[in-house]
C-alpha cells in the first residue's frame, strides 16, 4: 500500500477536527475536512459554497454528488499522494464506495477508522459552547477553553459568534442526521477490519495517544 489513509468517525462536537491536526503534526500527511472544503468554496462565494451553506445551516448533509466531486479533487492533489486523513468524510456509504474506489484506482486503500466515541449529552454542551472569530476562524469553547475576555479573540481581538449549525435546535438535528446517515459507517468498516473505537471523553491528550497507537499498529499490520 502506498501512504497512510485515515478516516476519523464520531459524531458532531467529538473532536475529530482537533484531533486531524494533532495526527498531522506527527504524521505530517494533510488533514483534508469536507468542512473546511465546503467553507473555502463558501469564502470564495463559489457556486458550490453557495449550495453547501444552504444545507450545512439546517444542518443537513450536502448530497452526496457534490461532496464526492469536491473531496475527490483535493486527495487527487500530489500532497496527498503518501496518504490523508480525511475529516468528515466518508459520511455515507455511498460515499465510502466512491473513496474506496477512487484510493484503488491510485493502490491505495483506507488503512483505519479510528471511531472517537462521544455522548450525546457531552456532544450538546460541547458544541453549544463553542464560539469562533469572524475575522481569523480561531475556535473557542466557553465550557473549557474560553476566551480571556467575553466575546474578543486572543488571537486578533475580533468579534466571537455561534456558527448557526451551534445553536442547541440545530445540534440535536446534527445528531439525528449523524444517526440516520454516518452510522451504517461503523458497521461497512467494522466489516473490514478496520475500525478502532477510541473514547472521546478523555483528555485530549490521551485521546490522540491512542489515535496514533491505532494508526501505528493497522500499518504494522498492512
Amino acid at each position: 500500500m502506498n501512504g497512510t489513509v485515515v478516516v476519523l468517525l464520531g459524531p458532531p462536537g467529538s473532536g475529530k477536527g482537533t484531533q486531524a491536526q494533532r495526527l498531522v503534526e506527527v504524521l505530517g500527511t494533510p488533514h483534508v475536512s469536507s468542512g473546511d472544503l465546503f467553507r473555502h468554496h463558501l469564502s470564495e462565494d463559489t457556486d458550490l459554497g453557495q449550495l453547501a451553506k444552504s444545507y450545512m445551516e439546517k444542518g443537513e448533509l450536502v448530497p452526496d454528488d457534490v461532496t464526492v466531486k469536491m473531496v475527490m479533487e483535493r486527495i487527487s492533489r500530489p500532497d496527498c499522494e503518501e496518504g490523508v486523513i480525511l475529516d468528515g468524510f466518508p459520511r455515507t456509504l455511498t460515499q465510502a464506495e466512491a473513496l474506496k474506489g477512487a484510493l484503488s484506482g491510485r493502490g491505495q486503500e483506507v488503512t483505519v477508522v479510528p471511531l472517537i466515541r462521544v455522548g450525546d449529552e457531552e456532544v450538546v454542551r460541547r458544541l453549544t459552547a463553542r464560539r469562533v472569530c469572524k475575522e481569523c476562524g480561531a475556535v473557542y469553547n466557553l465550557a473549557f477553553n474560553p476566551p480571556e475576555e467575553e466575546g474578543e479573540c486572543d488571537v486578533c481581538g475580533g468579534d466571537l459568534y455561534q456558527r448557526e449549525d451551534d445553536n442547541p435546535e440545530t445540534v440535536q438535528h446534527r445528531l439525528y442526521t449523524y444517526y440516520k446517515e454516518t452510522s451504517p459507517l461503523i458497521g461497512y468498516y467494522f466489516a473490514q477490519d478496520r475500525l478502532v473505537e477510541v473514547d472521546g471523553e478523555q483528555p485530549v491528550e490521551q485521546v490522540s495517544e491512542e489515535l496514533l497507537e491505532a494508526i501505528h499498529e493497522a500499518k504494522r499490520a498492512s
